[in-house]
């Protein structure tokens, strides 16, 4: 497999995880990007626009990557808080009055954030064409009663994440996420990133698939725990209902879906508009401006969930709308803050090395939170700074 781009002296074993990638874990096409004190280390890419198909990955390739979009919406969020526009300890129905209703009256936006909700699953999963509505997604989870008394225990809110960041900035801004997102975050950073995906971009989005997992070095293939396995093989589990709150699942790969702004499940990126964004999110970056203050970066990876998670079924750790360093979702370190992608997708920020990282593929697998194809590349990245 032909690997093109280019990385800085000192990352070359980057280079040589993205190539093992291709030829012992099956990847089929995927760009990697790496930032350090905000100037680009690492731009990698290779193999097919599609998955299933036969165009070469470009430069600027993009691909939809699940709920590594999180990261972004959190971001939205968060520099609201910082320009005072936002209390991360205020009742969420301060801003959204209709979300009290149903035991909700004391959730704050800080528990939305940390996942402490309490509403990862929808009585009535939305079908695809209710779920890209926002009203119907902000009235579904604004009538859904709790699973758990909010604030008190965390559960990964899967797709509710959607319609509960979604709506808030609405409230607050009075536009869309997706406008907002491209006005105050994309543009000014100058990340190729989008929350609802204009239709002048479509043409450099690949399509998306499933792959079969390989057999690992060694013979052996991953499994998961037995209670992970059970809790996505019981349809009335937390687990299988919080990833069924759309239901059937929606055709990734369709124009109206892309088109849409799902802030959990369906932002567009490429690998370096990753990189660039979380780059910005920790200090000045190269043709772009700042967003966190240093506060700001701090509060966004102060641990405020820990432990069992009850809808993940393994021990994860959450700042304030991001994944912290753990064993369920590995960083570069425990200072690190990022969210993966369901089953591919990676982007964080860490912040004592002054390091941004992203990463995308046209190829989904089981994997939750930490897919080996992400993790060979965040070893290597170790390595490169060891």
């Amino acid at each position: 497999m032909d690997v093109h781009g280019t990385v800085a002296e000192g990352f070359e074993p980057v280079r040589e995880a993205f190539a093992a990638n291709f030829a012992l874990l099956g990847e089929r096409g995927a760009a990697v990007s790496v930032y350090r004190d905000g100037h680009r280390v690492v731009n990698l890419w290779a193999g097919t626009q599609d998955v299933d198909g036969t165009r070469p990955w470009q430069p600027g390739t993009a691909q939809i990557v699940r709920s590594a979009t999180k990261g972004v919406a959190a971001a939205a969020l968060l520099l609201l808080h910082q320009r005072g526009e936002l209390d991360l300890d205020a009742p969420v129905g301060a801003y959204w009055p209709e979300y009290k209703a149903a035991g909700k009256e004391h959730t704050r936006v800080r528990d939305v954030l940390a996942h402490r909700a309490g509403v990862p699953v929808l009585d009535r999963p939305l079908t695809p064409a209710e779920a890209v509505d926002p009203d119907l997604g902000a009235a579904a989870v604004a009538a859904q009663t709790p699973v758990w008394e909010p604030g008190t225990d965390h559960g990964y809110h899967a797709q509710t994440y959607s319609w509960l960041a979604g709506e808030l900035i609405r409230r607050i801004t009075g536009r869309p996420v997706g406008e907002w997102t491209a006005d105050e975050i994309a543009g000014p950073v100058g990340a190729d990133l989008w929350l609802g995906l204009p239709e002048s971009e479509q043409a450099r989005v690949g399509r998306v698939g499933p792959l079969d997992t390989p057999q690992a070095a060694g013979g052996l293939k991953t499994r998961p725990k037995r209670a992970v396995a059970e809790a996505y093989a019981d349809p009335d589990s937390l687990t299988r209902r919080a990833f069924a709150a759309i239901t059937p699942l929606p055709d990734e790969n369709a124009p109206a879906y892309r088109a849409a702004a799902l802030p959990a499940s369906n932002g567009i990126a490429t690998a370096d508009g990753l990189a660039r964004f979380y780059a910005a999110l920790i200090g000045e970056v190269d043709g772009g401006r700042r967003l966190f203050t240093p506060r700001t970066a701090a509060t966004a990876r102060a641990e405020q969930s820990a432990g069992p998670d009850r809808v993940l079924v393994v021990g994860t750790r959450f700042g304030l709308g991001y994944m912290l360093h753990g064993s369920a979702s590995p960083l570069l370190s425990p200072g690190s803050f990022g969210h993966p992608g369901r089953g591919g997708a990676l982007a964080f920020a860490d912040p004592d090395s002054g390091v941004a990282f992203g990463y995308v593929t046209n190829g989904f697998r089981k994997s939750v939170t930490a897919d080996p194809r992400a993790q060979s590349l965040v070893r290597a990245l170790r390595t490169a700074l060891a």
